[in-house]
């Protein structure tokens, strides 16, 4: 026994028309509740500078920023009773390096904000206290004899008049100035654009 074609046709206009009514309806309810289908793009311009990389950067240690080379003249007399004294003057020359220490970056010394970072450094200082080349030391008149203590007298007074002369408030902001330019140039190669660097 054949279908009957008319109830085909009729089935058929039925599902149609089911399918028609709940489009309707999905479509209807997208535009009531549009939070579900809105798309919102935002620009994410953060950058991550990882753990890792402060860590390499703080097993740097000692960064020099500024170098100021310095001579000085010192001389001493022993004034004897009898005869002429005794005179030492000795030519000493030093290379006082000025800069921080990475590795004494405190917890936090690095901060970031999407596309800007807050660098927080030591205290610009001294890299170290044995500036005087002593090989380059010279006598540059002698007469009578010294001992290894008089001479030991003359190198901390040499060291002393080489730091008032080189640790002058302008040295220490050239070399904070030139820290800020340095730190600015490293952080720049990671991407961020708007870079502060603040020392202690």
């Amino acid at each position: 026994m054949k279908p009957d074609k008319s109830n085909h046709l009729l089935s058929n206009a039925l599902l149609i028309a089911t399918a028609v009514v709940v489009c309707a309806l999905f479509v209807r309810k997208c535009h009531e509740d549009r939070e579900i289908f809105d798309v919102e793009v935002v620009d994410d311009k953060a950058i991550d500078i990882t753990p890792a990389q402060i860590r390499s950067i703080e097993r740097i240690g000692e960064w020099e920023f500024l170098s100021i080379a310095d001579e000085e003249m010192i001389d001493t007399v022993r004034h004897r009773t009898l005869g002429r004294d005794d005179r030492l003057v000795r030519i000493y020359r030093g290379t006082l390096r000025l800069g921080v220490d990475l590795s004494k970056c405190e917890e936090g010394w690095v901060q970031t904000h999407g596309d800007t970072i807050t660098v927080d450094l030591p205290p610009v200082g001294l890299l170290s206290e044995r500036f005087i080349d002593e090989a380059r030391t010279r006598a540059f008149y002698e007469s009578g004899t010294w001992d290894a203590r008089a001479k030991e007298q003359m190198y901390r007074k040499a060291a002393r008049q080489m730091r008032r002369r080189c640790l002058t408030p302008a040295n220490i902001e050239q070399a904070r100035e030139n820290g800020r330019e340095q730190m600015t140039a490293l952080f720049r190669t990671f991407g961020f654009t708007t870079i502060e660097v603040r020392f202690k």
